[in-house]
């Protein structure tokens, strides 16, 4: 499709542009109506050829309904594209678009702005825009029949286009190149980002129409959709983040592959750590601590144990030591939880440390937070574990 400039330009309050900008609001109708038809006639002919292309169709040429169902599918979004041209540009410029028009045309140009600089993110963007345009109308609509159709290519497409997605992100963040590490940063925020509008948009409406069984993520979902009501702070959105990871490794296991995954999660432990020091508040301080502990069980339980090639066979028996010593531990649950969680934060806090290399981390700003705010309301697991961390920071520092 060929890209058109959107630059909106400033007019002449003469009396020929007068009439010629009230011509243009009388035609404007004529041409949400013509496009209106071209969109519905090229959406009809898209969806009969997604049809044929999911059915087994024994005996019939799959190349050929493939093609035609490419063909379709470009057809449908150039008529989208220009409604947007046509139809929604000369309403914004003329003063008579609604505010989800408005909102529609602002969005257009922050796909578009990729193109320069982003094309790969671009492309798919750009796709699932104008597919989302086009599926707002249908939900407001009263043709059932038409939803019920539209939902099945909703859901396939976009399944795609947010594969895609990710995995243009993932090779930025697996690329070991100078000229991606300044962006890994907003990369990873993209990720996040990504993954919430596929979980909140998509996988709710696949739960809703797909009869296939969600068990295996239904319990980390429920979790998710307790972080969408409210104004969450920096715990919360990490806690957030996490769950978001737990999801994509059922989800998106080869777009968004175990390598990229668990650099995710070091960046979140990172953030994590980071908020343990600077939070003040001795009780909020202990709630970003469990935070920690959490993240850090997921990353080296949940993550690690579904690793299968290592660095090094060094690291990969470190690992197993590890994994064994947290299998004992968990005997305790049942008999004695107070010493099973106790424990389990001195291992994971040890694991932790030996994971930093060397990583520079001031912890005497979180001794200094713990002394000025009556270290004795933290439980003693908390204190023995935090002063474990830093003690065996200041060990590794001396025999650096």
């Amino acid at each position: 499709m060929e890209e058109r400039s959107l630059r909106i330009t400033g007019t002449d309050k003469t009396f020929f542009n007068r009439i010629t900008s009230t011509l243009t609001k009388l035609l404007i109708p004529t041409k949400i109506g013509i496009n209106g038809m071209l969109i519905s006639i090229k959406r009809n002919n898209l969806l009969k050829n997604f049809e044929n292309y999911t059915y087994n169709n024994e005996g019939i040429d799959k190349e050929e309904i493939e093609k035609r169902y490419d063909s379709a599918y470009e057809a449908y979004l150039a008529s989208l594209d220009k409604y947007v041209m046509d139809s929604i540009y000369k309403k914004v410029k003329n003063g008579t678009a609604s505010e989800f028009e408005k909102n529609a045309l602002s969005q257009y140009y922050e796909v578009t702005s990729l193109k320069e600089n982003e094309y790969i993110d671009y492309k798919y963007r750009k796709q699932k825009y104008l597919i989302d345009l086009d599926y707002e109308g249908i939900k407001v609509g009263d043709k059932e029949k038409l939803k019920q159709r539209y939902n099945k290519f909703y859901v396939s497409k976009m399944d795609s286009l947010y594969k895609s997605i990710f995995k243009n992100y993932s090779i930025k963040i697996a690329d070991t190149t100078s000229s991606y590490d300044l962006t890994k940063e907003s990369i990873y925020i993209k990720i996040f980002k990504t993954l919430e509008d596929y979980i909140q948009n998509i996988l709710s409406l696949k739960i809703q129409i797909e009869e296939n069984n969600f068990d295996d993520i239904i319990n980390e979902y429920e979790k998710f959709e307790t972080y969408t009501i409210g104004k969450l702070d920096t715990k919360d959105n990490i806690e957030k983040n996490m769950v978001l990871l737990s999801i994509s490794r059922k989800l998106f296991t080869h777009s968004i592959p175990l390598i990229v995954a668990e650099q995710c999660y070091k960046k979140l432990l990172k953030d994590a750590r980071t908020l343990v020091q600077d939070t003040k508040i001795a009780t909020k301080r202990e709630k970003v601590y469990s935070t920690l502990i959490n993240l850090m069980e997921d990353y080296n339980v949940k993550l690690l144990s579904t690793k299968v090639y290592w660095d090094s066979s060094k690291e990969r028996e470190e690992y197993k030591t590890f994994l064994n010593k947290y299998k004992e531990i968990s005997k305790l649950k049942e008999n004695d939880f107070v010493e099973f969680i106790k424990q389990k934060e001195i291992l994971l806090i040890k694991k932790d440390m030996n994971s930093l290399n060397g990583e520079k981390i001031d912890y005497s700003k979180l001794l200094k937070h713990c002394v000025n705010t009556s270290f004795a309301i933290l439980s003693y697991s908390f204190f023995s574990c935090i002063s474990l961390y830093i003690i065996s920071y200041i060990k590794i520092k001396e025999v650096a």
